[in-house]
């Protein structure tokens, strides 16, 4: 049965900083995949992925496991069925950003378009899924300017830039990590005589990563 959670002692953090590029020389296809680049990765480390060939992984954040030599493992990812490895590069991510001031979460997107393959044959229409919309959270916040996570997140939104975020729920639960853009205007809003908010989003771009804990 599952375990049935609350949105309650949730740890949202945002990268502060990602370190230089390493070339990625080669990732295995198996049941966890293998990446070889001239690390110093260990344990526990983020890092992000900028791969060409093995579209799977690209733009994704993982968890390093048993990193040994110039070896490491994508930790739980099975690349057995994935495209063929050609080129890429690592980064270890630094979380240093924690947002503090979101009051209630909301999740949308990951739809998919479907593509009509009706022909003149068939009395009935017929289709196939085709792309995911991109999945996005969008938050509400207790508005505060001088506050540094979304003072951070404003910086993001400005620059256009993408940022990395673990949602980890609650002390050693369980663990979401992706990359993505943010949008923080910090535009604030609200009720008469209820707390002054303002809301922010983050859109992935590509596919979370999950750790059970």
């Amino acid at each position: 049965m599952a375990t049935a959670r609350k949105w309650s002692n949730v740890a949202v953090a945002m990268q502060s900083a990602l370190a230089a590029t390493i070339p990625i020389t080669g990732i295995s296809k198996a049941a966890e995949g293998v990446v070889t680049a001239n690390n110093t990765f260990v344990a526990g480390d983020f890092v992000l992925l900028s791969v060409q060939g093995m579209r799977q992984v690209d733009d994704r954040v993982f968890r390093v496991k048993s990193p040994t030599g110039a070896n490491f493992i994508l930790e739980g990812e099975d690349t057995t069925a994935f495209d063929g490895f050609s080129s890429g590069t690592v980064q270890k991510i630094t979380f240093g950003t924690s947002i503090t001031t979101a009051t209630s979460i909301s999740s949308s997107g990951g739809e998919f378009d479907f593509l009509d393959t009706t022909t003149i044959h068939q009395g009935a229409r017929s289709q196939v899924p085709g792309l995911p919309s991109a999945a996005t959270f969008t938050f509400d916040n207790i508005w505060d300017v001088s506050d540094a996570g979304l003072k951070a997140m404003k910086s993001a939104s400005d620059s256009q830039g993408k940022r990395a975020f673990m949602f980890t729920f609650g002390v050693g639960g369980q663990i979401m990590v992706f990359n993505g853009y943010v949008g923080a205007s910090l535009l604030p809003g609200g009720s008469a005589q209820q707390l002054v908010t303002t809301k922010t989003a983050i859109t992935m771009n590509g596919t979370p990563t999950y750790y059970g804990s």
